[in-house]
């Protein structure tokens, strides 16, 4: 299975696993980035993984990720930030992960959509809240976006350091998101979506760990390991 869907986004949409491809050793199989396996390798399994959602490769907006805050408006081919939006249909936004957690936004009424890649870094710059003031921007309403929160590594396989925690604490962050060391970035971005007014039966999240076998994970892989996308596109 190359996709999972979430149970509450009803347009074309997916949270890719590391299966059904053709990439080879610490990339097997379906590695839809990164810069360390043969691009040839890449390129089919993106095929291979937008043909089953009846997507084109040159239908997608994807990111040069820097773990920032930073929220672009989708455009064909390559840009740099940690985020997409469109209300335009038939472009596929799609943000890579291999322990960040990638996150879908749909307003169905509106017809907006967007993507964002959460690592620490952009789920303390609250990406989520502003992936959310942009969808606004191009005529979303709060109320109406459904989040779709993917896979992503779990608190108890996630320890960061002493300092970490104290940015999440300074920047407002309940406790309840991290214990000890072990930081609770699904708890956290969450956290961020509901403060910045999506209701909580609009949250779905998938409560899976990237650190399982169906998935790439950068930590379990010590830093040579594949990379997934979670993707969504207005039809």
């Amino acid at each position: 299975m190359r996709w999972i869907n979430s149970q509450n986004i009803t347009t074309v949409h997916g949270f890719s696993t590391r299966h059904g491809g053709v990439s080879t050793g610490a990339f097997s199989s379906l590695n839809l980035g990164g810069s360390e396996d043969f691009p040839e390798h890449i390129a089919e399994n993106r095929t291979l993984a937008l043909a089953d959602l009846g997507i084109d490769f040159q239908q997608v907006s994807y990111l040069n990720q820097i773990h920032s805050n930073r929220v672009c408006r989708a455009a064909i081919g390559k840009q740099t930030g940690d985020a997409l939006v469109t209300n335009t249909s038939n472009i596929a936004i799609a943000v890579g992960a291999a322990d960040c957690y990638p996150v879908l936004f749909y307003d169905e009424k509106n017809r907006v959509i967007g993507a964002a890649h959460c690592g620490w870094k952009g789920t303390l710059a609250m990406i989520v809240k502003h992936t959310i003031e942009e969808m606004q921007l191009l005529g979303a309403e709060k109320e109406q976006i459904k989040v779709a929160i993917g896979q992503g590594i779990s608190m108890e396989n996630y320890q960061v350091s002493e300092e970490v925690i104290e940015q999440f604490r300074a920047y407002g962050f309940p406790e309840y998101c991290w214990q000890n060391r072990q930081l609770n970035l699904l708890a956290a971005n969450k956290w961020v979506a509901l403060q910045a007014g999506v209701t909580e039966e609009n949250i779905w999240s998938m409560n899976r760990c990237t650190t399982e076998d169906e998935f790439f994970s950068y930590r379990r892989d010590q830093g040579k390991t594949g990379r997934m996308w979670g993707l969504i596109m207005l039809k």
